[in-house]
């Protein structure tokens, strides 16, 4: 994909949020020959915004302006009338007609580990069960089989909490994700490779064709012995990876690809150029990426665990969410991407409505924000009610459990789909009883 030149009046267009469209694009001729062809619509995709730590919903999607609660963070008006967000996010604010924030999460666990385990699975951490992430269970339903790359991509996580929370469970390995860390050069400028891709120097193609000939079959006379889940998971694991090797679409990669304006406008940052890899990725057929925000500047860690100065840190962490997720939702917009793409964003909890004496804010899992925009939602509405000072959930108060099936239902996913535990009981996507929320889907 070759770059393309812009002018000062180009960059306007970026900055009023209006991108480059869908002709700039290598990839779209290839999917609307696709559509047109199969004369239905493409199988969709999932972009997950992880917020590690668990970031402040009165700082975010549920401001409390005027309340002692709500300390200094005013509230400002959207795009959508009657929908006021805390003015740490005005570029999200700008294009809420996509988005649906859900103001009245609420769950019982105020743990780091459980919490994380619980909203990335959908199922608490209990008993002999190794349940998937959802990246590795919607990646398995949404797969599509002329993507060479992985179905799950996972970009710069922060998997210290809760490292089961990121894997493939009982589902295997060949369902773990990608996992794509960036490189920041001394000019600041950000890449992202995968590692241990292409052979070495000293092989000759043929030489490496030899070696990859004789592991597939080692690999398959091993497993017509041992003929099991494993085995299987191991081997279509080496054929994946194999296949990602030998494929132009690791091109996606390559961000210099892009034009310079364009990548101005996700910001500079890990998180806003993890972003843009996620919308590239989409592009190319991968059905699951996830971007984590876990610190500035790409520090790890879980930097919305606000325990103290929560009014700096939010702020700061907003500053480099806010241009890359509003830049990403009108990127695919204009595109053609968004009515196929549902854009999640959450962490594993919220923040105590109470300002503690560190003028911070601590665990807080009885009223909390996440929110839904793309595919199957219907944007430009708030669903639930939080009290006056936020403590409260007065109107529509939604699990963990529910949330997963409203997820899995904007993706034309049924929640009661099962796959086959490690301990030989059928698991639904979204956990028994989950009923999705009509009220949020298209």
């Amino acid at each position: 994909m070759p770059n393309n030149s812009m002018t000062r009046r180009s960059f306007a267009r970026y900055s009023g949020l209006s991108l480059l469209g869908a002709s700039m694009s290598g990839w779209m001729p290839l999917l609307a020959a696709q559509l047109a062809e199969s004369g239905k619509r493409p199988q969709r995709s999932c972009i997950l915004l992880w917020m590690s730590g668990g970031p402040s919903q009165m700082e975010t999607f549920d401001p409390k302006e005027g309340q002692a609660n709500g300390g200094p963070t005013k509230a400002i008006d959207t795009s959508v009338a009657g929908i006021r967000i805390a003015e740490n996010l005005p570029k999200i604010a700008g294009v809420m007609e996509h988005l649906a924030p859900i103001r009245s999460m609420s769950t019982k666990e105020g743990d780091h580990t459980r919490a994380t385990y619980f909203i990335r699975t959908g199922y608490l951490p209990q008993g002999p069960i190794q349940y998937p992430s959802m990246g590795a269970f919607l990646g398995k339903q949404l797969k599509k089989e002329a993507c060479d790359l992985p179905s799950y991509v996972s970009i710069n996580p922060f998997r210290a909490f809760s490292p089961a929370a990121y894997g493939p469970g009982f589902l295997g390995s060949a369902w773990s994700p990608l996992v794509v860390s960036s490189e920041t050069d001394k000019d600041k400028n950000v890449s992202f490779q995968v590692r241990n891709l292409k052979p070495s120097a000293r092989l000759s193609s043929a030489q490496v064709d030899a070696r990859l000939s004789m592991l597939s079959t080692l690999e398959t006379s091993f497993l017509a012995e041992r003929p099991d889940a494993p085995g299987s998971s191991h081997l279509q694991s080496y054929e994946q990876a194999v296949r990602m090797m030998k494929s132009d679409a690791v091109s996606a990669f390559q961000l210099d690809e892009e034009d310079e304006m364009l990548r101005d406008a996700y910001g500079r940052s890990t998180f806003g150029q993890g972003c843009l890899l996620a919308r590239r990725l989409i592009e190319r057929g991968v059905s699951f990426v996830e971007v984590s925000l876990t610190g500035i500047d790409g520090a790890p860690g879980a930097g919305w665990d606000t325990h103290a100065e929560n009014f700096t840190a939010v702020k700061s962490l907003c500053e480099v969410l806010d241009p890359a997720w509003a830049t990403l939702m009108t990127d695919l917009k204009q595109r053609g991407l968004l009515d196929d793409t549902l854009v999640v964003w959450m962490g594993e909890f919220g923040r105590t409505p109470q300002i503690n004496d560190n003028s911070g804010r601590d665990h807080w899992p009885g009223s909390w924000s996440t929110a839904l925009g793309g595919a199957g939602i219907k944007g430009g509405q708030v669903y639930g009610v939080t009290s006056d000072d936020g403590t409260e959930i007065k109107e529509s108060p939604v699990t963990v459990q529910n949330l997963m099936a409203t997820i899995c239902r904007a993706l034309d996913l049924d929640p009661a789909i099962t796959n086959l535990s490690n301990i030989g009981r059928p698991i639904p996507l979204a956990d028994h009883g989950a009923t999705a929320i009509d009220a949020l889907l298209g």
